[in-house]
């Protein structure tokens, strides 16, 4: 376990261990689950090893009787162990005895949900102050407390070194990599997706690069709200044998449960008088490393705005929109610790954006615009400042995440922040 990166998720684990006897991590493969889950384990199942799963198979019974805590790998490769855990905590609720790990939602489902048993914790690839610890000055957890205290911090962290980190990836074995090497290995990850992913779940592709196609135009709507329609006839632009839309759902369904789909939700207030507002998912894949390499995009070719062709409309450059989720991918992992959710907030008729609305449980909100930009401007604040008086008192923050070098408060409150500063 020597070189472990340490993860935000683990003081989550660790605080729901002393409470709950069993906990299931999901994320992508190569998130990390398995390097996580082993530090706090004494027994260890790995489930994509055809013999351990006969072993266990073959005597269920052995999850009571091994030293906890067990960690279970892959367990959906067989998911009636999912029912034994669930009935071994009902014998025996004692915390921390069981973790599961998944990157794959089951083929088969187990007969019972888990809940009341087994809680589920998402993870993530690894956000910008896991990749540079000791940057952080501005904590997601502060902004939702709502004091409005004092903001400050300087970056050294400039425009060409967020385009590497999206380049670079937030997956661990990937991003320590040599520039090409990360290629190759980027490309054997989407590769694997087609060649073992899908089948594993249950779904032979029979048009391997049709799947590829329409990942990559995924990836150029990442960022943005394009119906799925859209991303098909980018997929099969000067294509008439298009596939049918049961096929497309498919790729959705299977992208989705294999974690590599991460959309942002629209955000629907229970609190404030807003409405008509728009609710079609922001689209985004797991890490913008992926997006970045199905559409070929280099350090050069981002900062020369050197954008490749799409047909999917999109405001601004593909590398804001890489900044964009890779921003995204951060306030998820901060705002999970803070035991918050992430949304974005459009109108219908698109005048009002909030690239994103970070909710506590009792619905009030921090808002946050994201800019591809060294300064930022009153243009900049126009949004956030409309929400401001749109839905008063449930506005605990406010703040634009760019790539400058100072974080401060602006004479109107509203905070500025470089994203490398930010953190949990």
């Amino acid at each position: 376990m020597d070189g472990y990166l340490p993860r935000i998720v683990d003081e989550e684990l660790d605080e729901l261990s002393e409470g709950l006897a069993a906990l299931s991590i999901e994320g992508p493969r190569g998130v990390g689950k398995t390097a996580t889950a082993q530090r706090r384990s004494t027994t260890f199942y790995a489930l994509d090893d055809p013999g351990q799963r006969q072993l266990l198979s073959a005597d269920p019974g052995r999850l009571d009787r091994a030293p906890a805590p067990v960690l279970i790998d892959e367990w959906q490769r067989c998911p009636v162990v999912w029912d034994w855990v669930r009935r071994s905590v009902d014998r025996d609720p004692s915390p921390g005895r069981f973790l599961l790990t998944g990157s794959a939602t089951p083929v088969t489902e187990p007969t019972h949900s888990g809940a009341g048993r087994i809680v589920r914790v998402r993870m993530r690839p690894m956000s910008l102050s896991e990749r540079m610890p000791g940057t952080t000055a501005v904590s997601v957890r502060d902004l939702l407390s709502g004091r409005l205290g004092p903001v400050a911090g300087q970056s050294d962290i400039a425009l060409p070194d967020y385009t590497e980190e999206l380049l670079r990836s937030g997956f661990p074995a990937i991003r320590k990599l040599p520039e090409r090497a990360r290629r190759a290995q980027l490309d054997g990850y989407l590769a694997g997706i087609v060649e073992h992913d899908f089948p594993e779940q249950g779904h032979l592709v029979r048009r391997p690069a049709m799947l590829r196609a329409w990942l990559t135009a995924y990836a150029a709507a990442t960022a943005t709200t394009a119906s799925y329609s859209v991303i098909l006839d980018a997929a099969t632009a000067g294509d008439g044998d298009k596939p049918a839309k049961t096929t497309t759902i498919r790729y959705r369904d299977v992208l989705s449960q294999i974690w590599l789909l991460d959309p942002v939700p629209g955000w629907l207030p229970s609190r404030s008088s807003l409405s008509r507002l728009a609710q079609a998912p922001k689209h985004h894949l797991a890490d913008p490393a992926l997006a970045a390499r199905l559409l070929g995009a280099t350090a050069g070719s981002l900062l020369s705005g050197d954008d490749p062709r799409s047909a999917v409309p999109r405001n601004g450059t593909l590398l804001g929109a890489l900044f964009e989720s890779l921003v995204a991918l951060n306030l998820r992992v901060y705002s999970q610790a803070a035991e918050a959710s992430v949304h974005h907030l459009r109108t219908r008729n698109g005048d009002h954006e909030v690239d994103f609305i970070i909710e506590r449980d009792d619905h009030r909100v921090v808002a946050a615009e994201v800019k591809l930009s060294a300064s930022i401007t009153d243009s900049d604040v126009v949004h956030l400042r409309w929400l401001r008086n749109a839905i008063g008192s449930d506005l605990l923050d406010a703040l634009v995440i760019y790539t400058g070098r100072y974080a401060y408060r602006r004479e109107d409150g509203i905070a500025v922040v470089p994203a490398a500063l930010l953190g949990p």
